[in-house]
């Protein structure tokens, strides 16, 4: 089977590492991919996932059976429809364009979750005509405040406000164009309390399996301080996501999005993820996420066992009922190195030495390019040390060690992920 993977990160680095294990892989090309994905299939470098007909010329032109869209910009646009109306023949693994909708609007997110009883945050819509309305709302919540714009914003549309001045503020400011048409919506949310993390479930609409859970650490600096980032690190299994969390995450959340999305006539085959809330041991939905999650899927990928072409082939025909998942039992831990100055501004093309020297971990690629013969940083996120381990602290250990035998001009990454749920929390 020839197999096309869309993106660049390392979340699709971190896919390709576990499609190219499988015996049923013939080929594996990715779009664009980066410096990384080359040791595990082919980067089609100038091909742009969000280009339809380019990606449709590659389909034929490289005999792809399935395709996997590993960010949400292409879901979002509606690439999934296109290749079932054009290209019927190819395994598309993705929501269609309605069905995405759940990440491309936290409106919709949130008006689904109510028409589901899909327990959330209390939380009102606001745009420029009912500004006031949101303003006196605002009024009558507690500190902090959420502001969510609706649209997507590359990670970036979250604010999380101390005082009720600055959250009326950034709500004219959000609504005046601060993250562009995404925030022409914005939703206030109510803060919850409590601990996070992520789960990923597998479904082919009908039937799911849910994936090993994993927790993502967004902010820059140690304790969780700082600007939010695209995540700097995860760890899987999360101790409090045991058994009877696990169990009510089924019966309130998973259960009734898939049921939701079905009855309303949403087709969904492919990864959903559910950044959860566990606030005094019920889980509540804080975002839906249309693919996997970054960097949880450089934890959560080592800890699947079973072949994952033959669970994407059975999501794609609707079968995956007749499928069994199996996990590996070890944790994992991965540590984000990224350039200085991130999620700020910051520099590219820094020689990155010392991936000769890593031992015991996997180093799945981001932000990396080739420039000549050197490799070099050309993102924010540039690499993700990602280590197994019999338990969280051990996974942990291996990968700190390996990330400091990495070097390159300005890098950075924190030294305590993993901290609120190790043995030392």
């Amino acid at each position: 089977m020839n197999i096309l993977l869309l993106g660049s990160g390392g979340r699709e680095c971190a896919i390709a590492w576990k499609l190219s294990q499988s015996p049923r892989l013939d080929h594996l090309y990715i779009a664009p991919g980066n410096a990384g994905t080359t040791a595990y299939g082919t980067n089609l470098c100038d091909l742009s996932p969000m280009d339809f007909a380019a990606v449709g010329r590659a389909i034929e032109s490289h005999d792809i059976h399935m395709v996997v869209v590993g960010s949400e910009d292409p879901l979002v646009a509606g690439i999934v429809d296109y290749l079932e109306q054009h290209h019927p023949q190819v395994m598309a693994i993705g929501p269609s364009q309605g069905a995405a909708r759940l990440e491309g609007s936290k409106d919709f997110a949130k008006a689904f979750m109510l028409r589901h009883s899909i327990p959330t945050a209390r939380h009102m819509s606001v745009t420029a005509e009912n500004l006031d309305d949101g303003l006196a709302y605002l009024s009558t919540l507690q500190a902090p405040y959420v502001l969510k714009a609706d649209g997507l914003a590359a990670g970036k549309g979250v604010l999380i406000v101390d005082t009720l001045e600055q959250a009326q503020q950034q709500l004219r400011d959000m609504l005046g164009g601060m993250f562009g048409t995404a925030s022409h919506t914005v939703v206030i949310e109510e803060f919850l309390h409590g601990i996070e993390c992520s789960v990923f479930v597998l479904t082919d609409g009908n039937d799911y399996h849910v994936l090993p859970v994993a927790k993502d650490y967004k902010r820059v600096g140690e304790g969780d301080t700082g600007p939010n980032t695209g995540g700097m690190g995860s760890v899987s299994p999360v101790r409090f996501a045991d058994a009877e969390f696990m169990a009510k995450v089924d019966q309130r959340i998973i259960r009734p999005t898939i049921e939701g999305l079905r009855a309303e006539g949403l087709r969904y085959r492919g990864f959903i993820f559910l950044g959860l809330m566990n606030a005094g041991g019920d889980p509540y939905v804080i975002e839906y996420n249309v693919r996997m999650g970054d960097p949880e899927t450089q934890s959560v990928m080592p800890r699947i066992a079973s072949d994952l072409v033959d669970l994407l082939e059975a999501t794609a025909q609707g079968t995956l009922g007749s499928t069994t998942l199996d996990n590996d039992p070890l944790a994992t831990a991965t540590v984000i190195l990224t350039s200085g100055g991130y999620p700020g501004q910051y520099e590219k093309g820094k020689p990155i030495t010392g991936l000769d020297q890593v031992e015991g971990s996997i180093v799945f690629h981001a932000g990396t390019a080739i420039n000549g013969d050197t490799l070099v940083t050309s993102g924010g996120r540039v690499l993700a040390v990602t280590s197994r381990g019999e338990s969280v602290e051990e996974a942990l250990a291996t990968s700190y060690k390996n990330a400091a035998r990495i070097h390159f001009d300005g890098c950075y990454y924190r030294h305590d992920i993993g901290f609120d749920l190790t043995n030392n929390a």
